[in-house]
């Protein structure tokens, strides 16, 4: 039986890495010319973590990224709306919040794999069903028949469309640049969230003295204002924002600039088609403010590979991987986008009123979301 992923990003090669530890083999087919990572940093939650440890990845993992010791959201002024100690979270669930470079676990999961699996360059623009098997259409004109086809090739997945052809795309209302660099000044203790009528900016170190910041704005999708935003430009929109904020944006240098509109899809109602299964963001792309993205991708694959060796064979693995993942990344996508719409806020009375709210939630509240989100079935 051949199996072949699309997609060779956090999502098909860690379940490419999962099916190999199940003895499933597959193929992974990869639209770029050469696999290189792309993005900045991305955050390892208990949860990811704890499918990784499944996997046999836990320790390779843990030293290429940081610990968080908490996660805070502030006012534009500095002051704590909300704090998450890492040390409750771990005691609790076994493992901490990490950080990581997307491209130093990009690398980790390639270092699995064997390369004579991976095909570059192979972008599907098409396919089409041959009495039980699938035949894959290229742009580079090549077809490739397969048994099963796992679609994990983003977001804006051609192949999705083929098969799920009303999809909704949708667009979160802001934008959101990105970098990674080298910081000269103290190192936080940890993570921050400082949210502000002016838009909202995350600080979050990562390992080798590196700090990984972003900063989303409230825009019209494309906004042409914002195509050509520079490092200057950012720095004079948020100067007004507490340390260590204006000297993290003044130490970017434009080339370190990664600019993106934010987007999610409207939940799917199903993930599995025959002999074709939608995985990653293929499947529940959802907005970043969770950081649940990677994380729900690790997950698909360990319950796809766990289902697999359950039922013997993908026609029952892939309504059951269906059933365990559909309410799960639903909840995820709709929680996510309402915190974006509630952290970006501009009206003051508004502003005001989120912030007295989070302040009065008591920790049993914020424990019982973590369980919620934490919490795995494997």
């Amino acid at each position: 039986m051949k199996v072949t992923i699309l997609g060779a990003g956090i999502a098909g090669l860690t379940t490419a890495i999962a099916l190999k530890k199940a003895g499933i083999p597959a193929q992974v087919f990869e639209a770029a010319p050469q696999i290189k990572a792309v993005g900045a940093g991305l955050g390892l939650a208990p949860n990811a973590m704890l499918a990784l440890q499944k996997l046999g990845l836990s320790e390779k993992i843990i030293p290429l990224g940081a610990r968080l010791p908490h996660f805070s959201i502030l006012t534009r002024e500095g002051k704590v709306i909300s704090r998450n100690d890492s040390n409750v979270i771990g005691e609790k669930y076994g493992l901490d919040n990490f950080t990581i470079h997307r491209a130093e676990l990009h690398e980790a999961l390639l270092s699995e794999l064997n390369p004579a699996d991976i095909f570059t360059g192979k972008r599907a623009v098409d396919l089409e069903r041959i009495g039980k098997s699938i035949r894959l259409h290229f742009a580079d004109g090549s077809t490739h028949d397969t048994d099963c086809l796992l679609v994990a090739d983003g977001i804006n997945s051609a192949v999705r469309a083929k098969i799920v052809p009303d999809v909704q795309v949708r667009y979160s209302g802001y934008t959101c640049w990105r970098a990674v660099i080298n910081y000269t000044g103290d190192e936080p203790p940890g993570a921050t969230e400082t949210w502000g009528a002016q838009g909202r900016v995350g600080v979050i170190p990562l390992t080798k003295q590196r700090i990984y910041w972003f900063a989303c704005i409230n825009a019209k999708a494309g906004e042409q204002r914002y195509r050509n935003y520079t490092a200057r430009n950012l720095y004079e929109h948020f100067r007004q924002y507490h340390d260590p904020i204006p000297s993290l944006l003044a130490q970017t240098q434009d080339t370190q600039l990664l600019k993106n509109d934010i987007y999610d899809l409207k939940p799917l109602k199903r993930f599995a088609y025959g002999n074709v299964l939608l995985l990653g963001d293929a499947a529940h792309a959802t907005t970043p403010n969770m950081g649940q993205g990677a994380c729900q991708a690790i997950e698909d694959a360990v319950v796809l590979a766990d289902e697999w060796q359950r039922h013997g064979t993908f026609e029952y693995a892939f309504p059951a991987f269906e059933q365990r993942r559909l309410a799960r990344t639903t909840d995820i996508i709709n929680q996510s986008r309402t915190i974006g719409q509630v952290a970006q806020l501009e009206n003051s009375l508004l502003i005001g009123a989120r912030d007295l709210l989070l302040r009065s939630m008591p920790a049993s509240f914020r424990m019982k979301q973590f369980d919620k989100l934490y919490t795995v079935d494997f």
